[in-house]
C-alpha cells in the first residue's frame, strides 16, 4: 500500500517542505521517496507491536540469598585431623545476589516469575523498565509447576495481557521477552527474541530432580540465563506462556527452550488467591471415588508426573473403590483397556458398575492393574 500518494507529494511540494533533491528530480524521485515511505511504515511489524505493547510490564527480579560458608585454614595441608580441636574451621553468612525476569499480571502489583528463581530468597526487589524499584513480597510458589507469585506496591504499574489456552498454534512467532545476563547489561530495558512455537504439550524430563515438566510449549525463541520467569508472547502482544528452561550444552540458547502455558499460570493465581480454579470439576462415580481432570493445582497437590488420565481426588469408606483399591491421588489411564482422557465421561461409565472392574493407574510413577467382580 501507497502511503506517500502523488497528492500528498505535490501538497508538500508546494508548502516547500520536500527535500530539493526531491523537487530537481521529477517523477523518480517521487517514486523513491513513495517506496521509502513503505518501508518505514512496514518495519513496525506485529512483532514489533507485540513487543512494545508487552515490554513495560516485564520485570528485572533481583534476588538476595544467604548461605553460610565453612572456611577451614588449615584445608588441603594434610594437618585437617591434628589441628581440628585445637582450630575449629570459621563459618559466616554470605549474600548472594541472583536475577531472572517476570511479567506484571495485575494494577494490583501481582508479578509471576519462576519458583527456582527465587528459591531460599531472604529478599526480592523487582525493577521495571522505567527504573522503578520495589520491594517484593513472596505469595506463593508451586515446586512442581515451576512458578511463584509476588506483590509489589506500586502506582500505575503496566499490566501485560494475558491470552488463553487456545492460541497457541504451531508454527507461529514466539516472542521471549526478558532480562538475560542482567547484572552484567545494567539495563532495565527488557531484551526480545524471536522464533516460532515449534511443539505443544511436551512432557520433559528434569535431569535435576528428576521429575516431569508436563504439558509445556517448545519455542525456538533464544532463552537466555536471565530471561527465566519472562512471557512468552504471541503476535497480538498476548502471554501465552512463562519463559523456564531450555536444554543446552553450552549453558545458551540452542534453539530448544520450554516455556509453561498459560493455563497453568491462570490455575495456579486462581489458587494462590484462593479464588475457584478455573478448570477441574470434581465427578461422583458409582464406585464411591470422586474423579477430576488433572489440572495445574491438582497435578501439584498430589506430585503428579504428568496430565495423562483422570485423578481421583476421593474415596468414600467401604465403597467398591475402597474395595477395589483405588485411593486419593491414583491416575486412571485405561479403563477395559480404553484410554481415559474425561472425567465427566469416566464418572457415567461407572455410574451404574456392573461385571468385571478392569482399571489401569498410575501409581507414584508405577502402573497398576486392578480387577474386581461385582456381585
Amino acid at each position: 500500500m501507497m502511503i506517500l500518494t502523488l497528492a500528498a507529494v505535490f501538497s508538500q511540494l508546494a508548502c516547500g517542505s520536500l527535500p530539493t533533491g526531491l523537487v530537481q528530480s521529477g517523477p523518480d524521485s517521487l517514486a523513491r521517496v513513495a517506496a521509502q515511505a513503505d518501508i518505514a511504515a512496514s518495519r513496525a511489524n506485529a512483532i514489533v507491536l507485540a513487543a512494545r505493547k508487552v515490554s513495560p510490564a516485564v520485570v528485572s527480579v533481583i534476588v538476595t540469598q544467604t548461605r553460610i560458608v565453612s572456611y577451614d585454614p588449615f584445608g588441603g595441608f594434610g594437618f585437617d585431623d591434628f589441628f581440628r580441636d585445637f582450630f575449629p574451621r570459621h563459618t559466616y553468612r554470605q549474600e548472594i545476589k541472583s536475577m531472572g525476569s517476570g511479567f506484571i499480571v495485575s494494577a494490583e502489583g501481582l508479578v509471576i516469575t519462576n519458583a527456582h528463581v527465587v528459591h531460599n530468597a531472604t529478599a526480592i526487589k523487582v525493577t521495571l523498565p522505567d527504573n522503578r524499584q520495589f520491594d517484593a513480597e513472596l505469595v506463593s510458589t508451586d515446586n512442581a509447576l515451576d512458578l511463584a507469585l509476588l506483590k509489589v506496591s506500586g502506582k500505575n504499574l503496566p499490566v501485560a495481557a494475558l491470552g488463553t489456552a487456545a492460541d497457541p498454534m504451531i508454527g507461529e512467532w514466539a516472542i521471549a521477552i526478558g532480562n538475560p545476563f542482567g547484572f552484567m547489561m545494567e539495563d532495565a530495558q527488557p531484551t526480545v527474541t524471536v522464533g516460532v512455537i515449534s511443539a505443544l504439550r511436551r512432557d520433559v524430563k528434569s535431569t535435576g530432580s528428576g521429575g516431569v515438566y508436563s504439558n509445556m510449549i517448545q519455542t525456538d525463541a533464544a532463552i537466555n540465563p536471565g530471561n527465566s520467569g519472562g512471557p512468552l508472547v504471541n503476535a497480538l502482544g498476548e502471554v501465552v506462556g512463562i519463559n523456564t528452561f531450555i536444554f543446552s550444552h553450552t549453558g545458551g540458547s540452542e534453539g530448544v527452550g520450554f516455556a509453561r502455558p498459560i493455563e497453568d499460570i491462570k490455575d495456579f493465581m486462581a489458587e494462590a488467591l484462593g479464588r475457584a480454579v478455573t478448570a477441574g470439576r470434581r465427578f461422583e462415580t458409582g464406585l464411591g471415588a470422586t474423579v477430576a481432570d488433572i489440572t495445574p493445582p491438582l497435578r501439584g497437590r498430589f506430585q503428579l508426573a504428568h496430565s495423562k488420565g483422570v485423578v481421583v481426588v476421593d474415596v468414600r469408606s467401604g465403597s467398591i473403590a475402597d474395595n477395589i483399591g483405588l485411593a486419593p491421588g491414583d491416575v486412571i489411564l485405561m479403563v477395559r483397556g480404553k484410554v481415559v482422557r474425561d472425567a465427566e465421561a469416566f464418572a457415567v461409565q461407572f455410574r451404574s458398575p456392573a461385571g468385571i472392574i478392569d482399571i489401569v493407574v498410575d501409581r507414584r510413577g508405577e502402573p497398576t492393574r486392578l480387577l474386581y467382580r461385582l456381585r
